[in-house]
């Protein structure tokens, strides 16, 4: 089954490249794209297995998939390397991210119209035989997850709230990180930029 780590082609390569060393560092990849621009960008999302990060995780792993990408040479020119972790309003990529977050608030586009519509907006109920339920104004509905084009959490109190639950399970104390600012963060060896995440319109 597909996942929505990464969609192009020259992503999914880059994706081969950095995630054995992202996994072996005790992470997981969540999702990379390549933009383009007057400068390309590689953008990696990553978290732990548990789903949180530290800004000096994003720097160690920046670090080690900048020598990576150095001896692998995939991407001709010069580019930005940008390590964030998902945040709260996450991407969901993988069919475990749909079942973790059953219960929250999800936009969803899916590639091919489905009764003549591509975007949906509900709440996620479920994964059953490969299909994301996602509960809307029609009712429950079921999307295959190799149609999903794109997927993203939507910023609600009870999102915020489950984020700085799970911060604070993990040892953090109230206002000791702020990962509402972790997608504008990006570690480069050379300099630093900031970005906003793209959305599902």
């Amino acid at each position: 089954m597909a996942d929505l780590i990464a969609k192009a082609a020259i992503d999914k390569r880059l994706a081969g490249i950095v995630q054995p060393t992202i996994e072996g560092m005790g992470f997981e990849l969540v999702r990379l794209r390549l933009m383009g621009g007057k400068r390309s960008t590689v953008q990696i999302m990553a978290e732990r297995p548990e789903g949180w990060i530290e800004v000096d995780d994003c720097a160690r792993i920046s670090r080690a998939v900048s020598a990576v990408l150095d001896v692998e040479d995939p991407i001709s020119g010069e580019y930005v390397l940008e390590v964030s972790s998902p945040g709260i309003d996450r991407p969901l990529t993988r069919l475990k991210d749909f079942e973790r977050y059953e219960g929250y608030e999800v936009k969803i586009e899916t590639a091919e119209a489905i009764d003549g519509r591509k975007r949906f907006k509900g709440v996620l109920a479920g994964v059953q035989d490969g299909e994301v339920l996602v509960e809307i104004p029609e009712g429950t509905i079921g999307l295959s997850f190799d149609l999903l084009a794109d997927a993203k959490l939507v910023l609600t109190d009870a999102l915020i709230a489950e984020s700085l639950a799970g911060r604070k399970a993990a040892g953090f104390e109230p206002g000791e990180i702020d990962e509402s600012q972790f997608d504008e963060i990006e570690v480069d060896d050379e300099e630093t930029t900031r970005d906003e995440d793209e959305e599902v319109k």
